[in-house]
C-alpha cells in the first residue's frame, strides 16, 4: 500500500486502487468490469438498477447477489420486467438471495417502462452517453482524495433520469454509476487499469 492508503499491490505485483481490497470477487471485478466503456442497452439498465439497490449498502453485497439477481429479474429484461405483477412481487419480496425491498423493485418497474419510452425515442445508451458528449472522460486521479463523489455531468444525469421515471438514481448513484459504466474512468493513474480503459476509450 502506498503513503495515502490510495493505491494497494497484490500478490501478483500489480498496483490497484485500493477499493476492492484482497476480496478475490471484487478484484476480479475491478480487473475485468469496472471502467469498461459500457454501450449495450440491456447492460446499462441493469448496472443503472443495480446501482439503485446498493443505495444504503456496499457494492460488494450487490456483486455477490448479483448472479441471483439476474436470474429472479428476467435477465434484466425491460419488456419481461414491465409486466411484473403483485405476485412476482411478493415472490421477490420473500427471496433472500436479492436486497429485499420494495421501493426500489418497484422503481425497477418504473424503470423498465422508462427505458422502454426511451428505447422509442432512439437507445438508451446513446441518451446517457450524450451526458458526456459520447466519450469517456479521463480525469487521469492519482489520489483516494481525489476522487469525487457526484459531478456536475452526474447530477444532470440524475435529474433527467428521474424526469424520465426511474427511481434510486441521486447523483452519488448516477456517479458511481458512470464509473462503473467506464463514462469516466476513474482508475487512480498507478493502477494497472487506468491505461487498459483508457486505451479503451474510443469515441461513439
Amino acid at each position: 500500500m502506498n503513503a495515502d492508503g490510495s493505491l494497494v499491490r497484490h500478490a501478483d505485483g500489480r498496483d490497484r486502487c485500493w477499493w476492492p481490497g484482497t476480496d478475490p470477487l471484487y478484484v476480479a471485478y475491478h480487473d475485468t468490469d469496472w471502467g469498461v466503456p459500457e454501450r449495450d442497452d440491456r447492460a446499462l439498465f441493469e448496472k443503472l438498477i443495480l446501482d439503485g439497490f446498493q443505495a444504503g449498502l456496499s457494492w460488494i453485497t450487490i456483486l455477490r447477489k448479483r448472479p441471483h439477481f439476474r436470474a429472479v429479474f428476467d435477465g434484466f429484461e425491460p419488456e419481461r420486467i414491465v409486466r411484473w405483477d403483485e405476485a412476482k412481487i411478493a415472490d421477490l419480496m420473500a427471496d433472500p438471495g436479492i436486497v429485499r425491498n420494495r421501493a426500489k423493485i418497484e422503481a425497477t418497474i418504473r424503470g423498465a417502462r422508462a427505458w422502454l419510452a426511451i428505447q422509442e425515442r432512439g437507445s438508451f445508451s446513446t441518451f446517457l452517453w450524450d451526458f458526456v458528449d459520447g466519450t469517456p472522460v479521463q480525469p487521469c486521479l492519482r489520489t483516494r482524495a481525489e476522487s469525487p463523489t457526484k459531478t456536475p455531468a452526474a447530477e444532470k444525469m440524475a435529474k433527467a433520469l428521474k424526469a424520465e421515471g426511474f427511481g434510486f438514481c441521486g447523483p452519488t448513484i448516477v456517479y458511481a454509476f458512470m464509473q462503473a459504466t467506464g463514462m469516466t474512468n476513474d482508475h487512480l493513474v498507478g493502477c494497472f487499469r487506468h491505461a487498459e480503459c483508457a486505451a479503451l476509450a474510443t469515441p461513439r
